[in-house]
C-alpha cells in the first residue's frame, strides 16, 4: 500500500497558502531548495504536477487545487483534534455537532435535543442549520456528528450515510381566528380555495400534503413556500395562510403562534431521521436523542 507523506503534504499546503516558496520556507524555517525538493517528492508520489510557473511566481494546477482542498480539510481536522484533546485534558465537556435540516420544525428539534444536554458526561452542543444535502457533505468530512433530517438520504447521494428513523407522528392543521372566520365550514372542506403555507416542493412533508389535498378533493391556494419551518409559522401567525405542524406540538404551536388547530391531516406523518456515518448509534448524547424521539411520538 502506498502511504501519503503528510510532511510533504504540509509543505505543499503551506506553500499554496503563503503564495510561494520563499514565504513558505520562512514560515516553516526550511531552506528553499529543501522545500522545493519536498514538494517535487510529493508530486512524484501522486503522479501529478501541483504547481506551474506563471511569470516569476507559482500557481496551482487543477490537480493542485484539488489537492489543496483535501489538504485544507486534513489539517483543519488536525487542528480540531488538537483543540478537542486540549479541551478534554482541561476537563472541558466534549463537543456534539448536529446538522439540522431547515425543513424540520424548530420546536420538535428543541424537544429532541434537550435530553442530550442532560447526559451525565456533559456536552457542548453546536447546531448548524442548512439543507440536508449540504449537511451530508459536512458529515462526510466529519464536520458533524450527525444530521437530523425529515427524510433519508436520496439514493443518488454520493455520501454513504446510514439512516436511523428516530420516530414519526401525525400532523395537525392550524390557522388564526381571523383566517378561520374568513373561511368557514367544516374541516377540511374549509381549506378549499383558502391560502395554505407549504414547505418547498420535493420535501417529504410537501409530497404528503399534496397527496392529502388530492385525496380530499381540496384545491387550496398556495400562500407561500418556505424552506424554514419557523418562518412559515411566523407567516401563519400573521394570518397569511393555514399551515401544518406535528400533532404532539399542538399546544405549544397554539400558544407560541396564537393560532387554533382545525384538525388532523389524515395519513400525513412527520418523520425524523438521524443520519450518521456509523451503522449503529453509539454516542451517549445521540442515544439520549433517540430515546427522546420515542417519547415524543
Amino acid at each position: 500500500m502506498d502511504w501519503l507523506n503528510y510532511h510533504h503534504l504540509l509543505y505543499f499546503w503551506t506553500t499554496a497558502r503563503e503564495g510561494g516558496v520563499t514565504r513558505a520556507a520562512e514560515r516553516l524555517r526550511l531552506a528553499q531548495p529543501t522545500l522545493s525538493a519536498q514538494i517535487r517528492a510529493l508530486e512524484a508520489s501522486l503522479g501529478v504536477k501541483l504547481f506551474e510557473k506563471q511569470g516569476r511566481g507559482l500557481v496551482l494546477t487543477e490537480a493542485g487545487r484539488t489537492a489543496f482542498r483535501y489538504a485544507d480539510g486534513i489539517f483543519g481536522l488536525g487542528q480540531e483534534l488538537r483543540e478537542s484533546m486540549a479541551g478534554l485534558a482541561k476537563g472541558r465537556a466534549p463537543l456534539l455537532t448536529v446538522g439540522i435540516s431547515d425543513a424540520l420544525p424548530k420546536l420538535m428539534v428543541h424537544r429532541l435535543l434537550e435530553p442530550a444536554l442532560k447526559v451525565p458526561e456533559g456536552i457542548r452542543l453546536v447546531c448548524l442549520e442548512d439543507r440536508t444535502e449540504r449537511l451530508l457533505a459536512k458529515l462526510s468530512l466529519h464536520e458533524l456528528d450527525l444530521v437530523l433530517s425529515d427524510a433519508p438520504p436520496p439514493p443518488n447521494n454520493p455520501v454513504r450515510a446510514f439512516s436511523h428513523l428516530l420516530g414519526e407522528c401525525g400532523v395537525q392543521v392550524f390557522g388564526t381566528a381571523g383566517l378561520r372566520k374568513a373561511h368557514p365550514g367544516t374541516f377540511p372542506r374549509c381549506l378549499d380555495g383558502a391560502p395554505f403555507l407549504l414547505p418547498p416542493e420535493g420535501t417529504a412533508l410537501r409530497r404528503q400534503l399534496d397527496q392529502w389535498f388530492e385525496s380530499e378533493g381540496l384545491r387550496p391556494r398556495i400562500g407561500g413556500e418556505f424552506d424554514d419551518s419557523a418562518l412559515l409559522k411566523t407567516f401563519g401567525q400573521k394570518g397569511h395562510g393555514f399551515f401544518s405542524a406535528p400533532a404532539p406540538l399542538a399546544r405549544e404551536v397554539e400558544r407560541q403562534y396564537q393560532v387554533r388547530r382545525l384538525g388532523p391531516a389524515k395519513n400525513v406523518r412527520e418523520r425524523v431521521f438521524a443520519l450518521t456515518l456509523d451503522r449503529r448509534l453509539r454516542h451517549p448524547a445521540v442515544l439520549a436523542i433517540s430515546e427522546a424521539a420515542k417519547a415524543f411520538v
